[in-house]
């Protein structure tokens, strides 16, 4: 079996991780680094770029480079959050054929599920080039508070990217996982999870015997540092608007370059006082001829800026509390996981209100990776020391008459679960029973998300009231929903007929799934011959190296002498092939050159002995 590889899926920066040796260990990409830019870009020709390559390019390509996809997955078209995206992303965002996201990159709409399925495969790349073997097993993680459709649609650019996702695995009980693994003691601890797109705080309580209890969960799956970015660049927007009369939102490049400026502040002042935003040529052709930006920004008003940002985690962290039943005082251990975690200002507020320093044990970009790749290694009984028992962040229920909400699993249920609810016919002769299943916390059914609307078909024709049906409904270990039925008096099956739509048209998503394989494929040729080339360059410096050294000390001798030459002639054949990237003869170039290295060497090692 393969090896099962943790992926945290971020909002900024993805990270991928495995158990080696009995520790958990993230491996760093080609380019040396431990994260990987959640950025998608399509180039003019059509090639793909993921990364920091995608990320270098975005400025002058901004209408086709994606980055924050994860703040869109699952949500539907005319969701407040997307339409806000709307207004800030220099990416085209347009419906799809069920209300979900599309993404247009050069003339083609891309689901958001196919963009984080790029993301996904890049972490499987990385980790095979570590491994030197094929990756199709995962687990990756989610934030805890995304919702059965988000969930679901993971789970899809899982399946878009090849890969067999085993578990979804929530971030902050992935970071609980690292946090506590191996270290025998017991601990009720906060993790605060503050990332690039989205919160979430939960309180666990680590076991010294491995086994790991969510106790309880909940946040927001669209607050995070594109939040506080956007503060930054609304500052920005507005201080030139009033100082130049020129509204920036109507040019994408401009909006990429304030996007990065903004960001880069932001992370500045995590560690100075005051940050210079200098962007010059912001405006190359104006009245007033070319226009520069440069403002100083400090702490102090980055901190006024998102102040409620930073109110509304403490908030959320209340509510923590009170879902677990807890006190501030009752936590051992305050977790900081997440990128913004970084902003002294966050750190000084969760530290206020938990009445303790924050644990600084933990590398808050690669924790959530280091669990899931924990995690993945429970699953696949590579390890037996850890047992996980984890909780629903949204309450399931039902729509009742009047706009009505009727609670089945309350929120905080441990997952992975199966609560049974008896339904009655209301008519006559009634064939088809409609349930209407919500998640969410009003009590008014239209403010809940729709989480899945399906009939009971075929029921038996009788009185009313007389046909009762027991629906289970089921929470997995992944939060994803199902349910099932049957008939009480004859304990027969009742088909369970789906009635809402899926984000992807009939084909659609096996489609995505083969063009990616397709491409997965090309790549891994391409890196094959591009390893080859490198070796064989290598082997030519090498051999060339051998040669000079056996015909200075072996001159004399006839059989070294045609030796040489014949390598020599070996050597120019497959430097003649290289420069022509001759593809086929590249490995039989490779074998000749190895074989000659090695009768080199032998010659060069009785030379040795003869000296000595």
């Amino acid at each position: 079996m393969s090896r099962v590889i943790g992926i945290d899926l971020g909002t900024t920066n993805c990270c991928v991780a495995v158990l080696d040796g009995g520790q958990p260990t993230v491996i760093a990409n080609r380019q040396g680094y431990k994260t990987t830019p959640s950025i998608v870009a399509i180039a003019e020709d059509g090639g793909r770029m993921v990364g920091q390559v995608a990320a270098r390019q975005a400025i002058t390509n901004p209408q086709h480079t994606v980055f924050a996809a994860k703040r869109l997955i699952g949500r539907p078209f005319d969701s407040p959050q997307v339409q806000h995206a709307l207004t800030t992303m220099p990416y085209r965002i347009v419906a799809g054929p069920s209300d979900d996201v599309r993404i247009e990159l050069r003339g083609k709409a891309y689901s958001v599920p196919e963009i984080s399925a790029m993301l996904l495969q890049e972490m499987r790349v990385v980790a095979e080039e570590h491994l030197t073997e094929r990756v199709e097993r995962a687990v990756v993680t989610v934030p805890a508070y995304f919702n059965d459709a988000q969930r679901q649609a993971v789970k899809d650019a899982g399946r878009i990217a090849g890969l067999d996702v085993l578990r979804i695995l929530n971030e902050p009980t992935a970071a609980a996982l690292a946090y506590g693994f191996g270290r025998g003691e017991e601990k009720r601890v906060v993790v605060y999870d503050l990332g690039g797109g989205t919160f979430d705080v939960s309180i666990v309580h680590v076991g010294g015997d491995g086994v790991f209890r969510v106790l309880a969960t909940t946040g927001d799956s669209f607050l995070g540092g594109e939040d506080f970015d956007d503060r930054v660049m609304a500052w920005l927007i507005r201080g030139f608007e009033v100082q130049e009369g020129i509204d920036l939102r109507e040019s994408p490049i401009a909006l990429q370059r304030l996007k990065q400026a903004a960001q880069k502040a932001k992370c500045d002042l995590s560690q100075v006082d005051e940050a210079e935003v200098q962007l010059p040529f912001i405006v190359s052709t104006s009245p007033k001829g070319p226009l520069h930006m440069h403002y100083s920004i400090s702490r102090g008003q980055l901190e006024k800026l998102t102040e409620d940002l930073v109110d509304r985690t403490l908030d959320i962290c209340m509510h923590a509390l009170e879902l677990a039943r807890l006190e501030a005082t009752d936590v051992d251990e305050v977790v900081l996981v997440g990128g913004m975690t970084r902003m002294p200002r966050v750190q000084q507020a969760v530290e206020e209100l938990f009445g303790r320093r924050a644990s600084r044990n933990v590398h808050p970009d690669e924790v959530v990776a280091l669990g899931a790749a924990i995690q993945g290694a429970a699953l696949a009984t590579e390890i037996d020391e850890v047992a996980l028992e984890d909780v629903t962040a949204h309450s399931l229920g039902i729509a009742t008459a009047g706009d009505g909400y009727e609670v089945i699993v309350p929120a905080s249920t441990r997952v992975p679960c199966r609560v049974p609810s008896l339904f009655t016919t209301s008519r006559d002769e009634q064939e088809t029973l409609r349930i209407v299943v919500l998640q969410g916390e009003s009590g008014v059914a239209s403010e809940n998300e729709l989480l899945q609307d399906f009939a009971l078909v075929g029921l038996r024709r009788a009185p009313a009231g007389d046909v009762e049906v027991e629906v289970e409904f089921e929470i997995d270990a992944d939060g994803i929903f199902r349910a099932g039925a049957k008939d009480l008096e004859t304990g027969e099956q009742a088909r369970v007929q789906v009635l809402g739509r899926s984000a992807f048209e009939p084909g659609e998503l096996e489609r995505a799934a083969a063009e990616s394989a397709a491409w997965l494929e090309e790549r891994r040729a391409e890196e094959a011959h591009e390893g080859l080339r490198q070796g064989l360059q290598a082997l030519l410096v090498e051999v060339e190296r051998a040669a000079r050294e056996v015909e200075q000390w072996r001159a004399d001798d006839p059989d070294a002498v045609d030796t040489v030459i014949a390598v020599r002639h070996a050597h120019e054949a497959a430097g003649r092939a290289l420069a022509a990237d001759e593809r086929r003869a590249l490995a039989e170039h490779l074998v000749v050159l190895e074989d000659a290295k090695e009768m080199l060497d032998a010659m060069l090692r009785e030379s040795t002995g003869a000296r000595r």
